[in-house]
């Protein structure tokens, strides 16, 4: 889980693609500094004829490439029959914005022995965000990190509004983890590396960012939201500098554990 007094990274392409591109990602995010690998196998997406994820294809390839550089997975489930097959592949489960309120798929991922990334839902107030952790915890998994991601407003420049003073108020209400996707708060290339950071002053525990070799080339229309990797590594040389003079340390990678079933209770 994540430890206090460090800042975890999380980075990796929106969807898995190739196995090629998602290796090359991979190795590319862990000599960055990136504790965990995130791509998603399974995608929901607002428009049906946009690419909607590789399934079972794309946890086979997420296999292969923890396999290949030891890095640990953070990939999203969407349904409740899914779960036990996605946490035999992921690390780390996520929770995306449009499940925040599925709650037979919460209680489904409390059963589950991995810790959940829980992102807010894209128009949900702290309260209800911290209602949706309580379905999982009742279920006895008490590995819940809370994501804040943008909210939904008026304002149509950025992709959603990211709504940084979440992050000391969650710290205020509740003793879990915390951490900011600024891909998806902004939308925009541009503003993911300044927000990350402020994210970091904020009192973040960690960011979760959005990185592809090739961002225009994006099988997924979240390309123009992603660093490549010469981006990511700028950004990660920015963290590293900053860390010490908020009193924290970059988490290492996650330590390889050894494969088994998701066991549920």
């Amino acid at each position: 889980m994540i430890e206090n007094g460090q800042f975890t990274v999380i980075a990796g392409p929106c969807a898995v693609e190739t196995y090629e591109t998602t290796l090359a990602c991979a190795r590319s995010v862990l000599n960055a500094g990136a504790a965990l690998f995130r791509a998603g196998a399974y995608k929901p997406r607002t428009n049906p004829k946009s690419f909607q994820g590789l399934g079972d294809k794309g946890l086979e390839i997420l296999e292969a490439v923890r396999r290949e550089t030891g890095i640990r997975i953070v990939t999203e489930v969407m349904e409740p029959g899914l779960v036990e097959k996605v946490a035999a592949c992921a690390d780390v489960l996520q929770i995306g914005t449009r499940n925040m309120s599925n709650f037979p798929l919460l209680k489904e991922v409390g059963k589950a022995r991995r810790p959940v990334i829980l992102k807010r839902g894209m128009a949900a107030t702290l309260d209800e965000l911290l209602h949706a952790a309580e379905y999982i915890l009742q279920e006895g998994n008490e590995h819940v990190i809370l994501c804040e991601r943008g909210i939904r407003t008026f304002e149509t420049y950025t992709r959603n509004t990211l709504d940084l003073s979440a992050v000391p108020a969650l710290k205020e209400l509740t003793h879990l983890p915390v951490i900011v996707d600024p891909s998806h708060g902004t939308g925009r290339r541009s503003l993911v590396p300044p927000m990350a950071l402020a994210s970091l002053a904020a009192g973040a525990d960690g960011i979760m960012v959005e990185v592809h070799p090739d961002p225009d080339r994006s099988w997924t229309s979240d390309g123009k939201q992603s660093l490549d990797l010469a981006g990511f590594e700028r950004l990660m040389e920015d963290v590293k500098r900053l860390l010490p003079h908020f009193g924290k340390e970059l988490a290492p990678a996650w330590p390889k554990r050894t494969p088994h079933a998701a066991r549920l209770a």
